[in-house]
């Protein structure tokens, strides 16, 4: 994180705490991730932390379903597959702990996008700290700010330099915020001041939701699908035409480097939303298939119709078909 915080001290704003920090040994995580389709009482906002040696998991849960993760390391943070943070977990099951605690919505989604979002670092001197709130007044700051103080982190919100409201971790609800902040930035029983840092990011009210592996190999298998298809119409030219496409557009479908990955390949660790997977296979449809109509004019649809049968109550629901100026008839 590039800040003296210690990720092993990090705690964060709850409602309450589903199961308190203990040894990552003593939780089966199959059985967490799980819980919600067993038990209504799983089906909770929430959010898991895991600490391992060199790095704070977060991941992230909407009615009990883990939607997105995130990770806290000594050198930043970024947004991580809710794969290859269980695959860490699992690596580390003997030294890690694990925290399980229910939140708003709201602060998950701040909790996430201070991963997934260039931070502004902010400087802040512990003797006066009664400074540092007019100078966002001042400056019309719009954002939330990040507090951590000795590890205790909690976020408020400004609008135009006016503080809007916040989640404060363990703040006493009869204590007012200003004091609860006052009291952040005073020094220890050692004297010193406790370890400190603030940024601030972006507002933002949605927790994104990551595409599932299921549906990227779905969306994977289509793309190869629909390269089978246009090699029946032009045999030796379909991956060329395919490839040419794919190198056009991928700068702006991120999507499509997983999505042309070969087939019998693993499927890359990537981040991607569902609807960035049903936006690239669309956009390189379009692009792929014109070409063919200019040659076989009436042959999208016969092409699109094979390809995508058994997939396409999937691409119905992700509006895939009404993008594209061809009609399918089922």
């Amino acid at each position: 994180m590039n800040s003296p915080i210690r990720l092993a001290e990090l705690t964060f704003p709850q409602v309450n705490r589903l199961i308190h920090r203990t040894r990552l040994a003593f939780i089966h995580l199959d059985n967490l991730l799980a819980f919600a389709k067993r038990d209504r009482d799983g089906r909770v906002d929430g959010y898991l932390t895991a600490y391992l040696p060199d790095e704070c998991l977060l991941m992230f849960f909407r009615k009990g379903e883990a939607v997105n993760a995130a990770s806290l390391h000594t050198s930043g943070r970024q947004v991580t597959t809710i794969t290859e943070a269980l695959k860490r977990m699992r690596a580390e099951v003997e030294r890690g702990e694990v925290a399980y605690c229910a939140a708003p919505m709201e602060q998950l989604a701040w909790m996430y996008h201070s991963c997934a979002v260039p931070v502004q670092p902010r400087v802040l001197d512990p003797d006066q700290p009664g400074a540092f709130f007019p100078v966002l007044k001042q400056e019309q700051v719009t954002g939330v700010v990040e507090l951590i103080s000795a590890g205790r982190v909690s976020y408020l919100r400004f609008d135009a330099g006016r503080f809007a409201g916040g989640y404060f971790c363990d703040k006493p609800e009869d204590v007012a915020v200003a004091k609860f902040l006052e009291v952040q930035f005073q020094r220890g029983a050692d004297g010193r001041f406790p370890a400190l840092s603030v940024v601030v990011f972006p507002p933002v009210a949605e927790l994104p939701a990551q595409a599932p592996n299921a549906l990227i190999n779905t969306y994977r298998e289509l793309y190869w699908r629909i390269v089978d298809e246009v090699e029946k119409e032009f045999p030796g030219e379909a991956r060329r035409r395919a490839q040419k496409v794919c190198a056009g557009i991928v700068g702006t479908h991120k999507a499509l480097a997983v999505l042309s990955v070969p087939r019998g390949a693993e499927t890359p660790d990537a981040v991607v939303q569902p609807e960035e997977l049903s936006s690239a296979l669309m956009d390189w449809s379009l692009q792929l298939l014109e070409g063919v109509e200019i040659m076989m004019p009436g042959t999208a649809p016969k092409i699109l119709k094979e390809a995508t049968k058994e997939h396409r109550y999937v691409l119905q629901s992700a509006g895939f078909y009404g993008g594209l100026p061809w009609q399918v008839a089922w």
